[in-house]
């Protein structure tokens, strides 16, 4: 026989019986190919063995394969008959005695920490007193709600601009990056990117790549808020504050009104029991010295000494009420200043609401069917007017009315 008819028995041979194995070895070499494709050698104490992964499995492959790992293959032997070669075709890889997910984790984690993007330096400071803040996370997720039912509960000042993304699933990784970058246009004062808990697979999103070099190079600060407190992704590793949960993340990052006012009304009664203190405390010591005079003096001195100390008991008085008033005047502004602070919030949204009925009505359908435009149709499907020939049916419709005609003439214009 031939060698091609003896390469094609061998290769029928071959393929026909070990078309589903599974191989353990050590991976000897490997190579990423600019197409997509995989190519290595895995090899154990006596023999050495070629190996593929094409494209399209090794795009799934969670780990990347590198030199001296110790795996377990899963495919079937091929034979590439011009010349006479045998390679293990490989379905799926997966590390030997752990799961791929933990290994790809660790080596992500590796290369990122060596590149700085953990380092404390990094870290950019959250202000204390939010004003903007966006939300990247599923909007249909109860995680959102959670969030926003904890921020109208702490500080009602806030205003929260919500960033749709998917946060699991395939594509999710690139789409939260995304959403990252475009958050980080807003100006907003914090990025808090998360979802709630769910299996391994289900946060993955969350340890790619692409989403921690989003988080990495974002100007703005960004809170990880992924899952529950048991759960450690790499966003959590990269972003300048971790939180165990959504709804911790915005206990961490907002300050609590209703403290805030508590607090007020605290220093308030303080200061009015140190004026009350020091009010008792002269009026005491007044009384102890007209105790005093009327025992030590004779009559004319004591009714001098009386007449002196009520003058000093006015004067006392005058200066006290003096000093309150003073703390009035300066409690005045503050209040002024309050309202003044929420009558410009209120301006501010009255104007945004206008802008947005403004575009409501700019974008008006029906405005934009009296300019003149309206849709061209052939048998209920959409046309450009080009496509249309001499002799030709078609439709037009606005809002309001829709023509049947026949094209007399075409005629291109300039």
């Amino acid at each position: 026989m031939t060698v091609s008819s003896l390469n094609e028995k061998i290769k029928s041979l071959l393929e026909a019986t070990f078309m589903h194995i599974r191989v353990e070895g050590e991976v000897a070499s490997v190579t990423y190919h600019s197409s997509g494709h995989v190519y290595f050698s895995i090899k154990d104490d006596r023999s050495t063995l070629r190996c593929v992964m094409w494209r399209s499995n090794a795009a799934r492959l969670k780990f990347r394969l590198e030199k001296g790992e110790h795996v377990v293959i899963e495919g079937s032997v091929g034979v590439y008959t011009p010349r006479g070669e045998y390679q293990l075709i490989a379905v799926s890889v997966e590390p030997y005695g752990r799961g791929a997910l933990a290994l790809a984790f660790e080596q992500l984690k590796k290369r990122l920490e060596a590149k700085g993007y953990f380092a404390a330096e990094h870290k950019k400071p959250l202000p204390r007193f939010p004003g903007r803040i966006a939300l990247v996370t599923a909007a249909g997720g109860a995680a959102l709600q959670d969030m926003l039912k904890i921020a109208r509960r702490r500080w009602p000042l806030l205003e929260i601009v919500v960033v749709d993304t998917l946060v699991q699933g395939e594509g999710a990784a690139a789409q939260i990056a995304r959403a990252i970058d475009y958050a980080d246009t807003l100006g907003v004062d914090i990025i808090v990117t998360g979802r709630g808990g769910g299996s391994q697979e289900d946060l993955w999103a969350f340890n790619e790549e692409a989403v921690a070099e989003a988080i990495y190079r974002a100007s703005t600060p960004v809170v990880s808020a992924v899952g529950h407190e048991v759960d450690t992704l790499i966003s959590d590793f990269v972003a300048d504050l971790r939180a165990p949960t959504p709804s911790a993340a915005m206990e961490m990052i907002l300050p609590d009104a209703a403290e805030l006012l508590q607090g007020l009304d605290e220093r308030q009664d303080r200061y009015g029991r140190r004026v009350r203190e020091i009010l008792h405390r002269k009026a005491d010591a007044l009384r102890h010295e007209e105790e005093a005079l009327r025992r030590a003096s004779i009559l004319h001195r004591l009714q001098t000494a009386r007449e002196s100390f009520e003058r000093l008991e006015k004067d006392l008085k005058e200066a006290m009420h003096y000093r309150l008033s003073r703390f009035e005047e300066q409690i005045a502004p503050v209040e002024e200043r309050i309202k003044e602070s929420l009558r410009q919030q209120l301006v501010r949204k009255e104007g945004a609401l206008q802008g947005i009925e403004e575009k409501m009505r700019l974008w008006d359908p029906r405005k934009r069917s009296r300019q003149g435009w309206a849709e061209l149709t052939v048998s209920g499907r959409r046309r450009p007017l080009e496509s249309i020939e001499p002799g030709e049916e078609f439709a037009l419709s606005d809002a309001r009315v829709k023509v049947r005609a026949r094209c007399l003439e075409k005629t291109p214009l300039p």
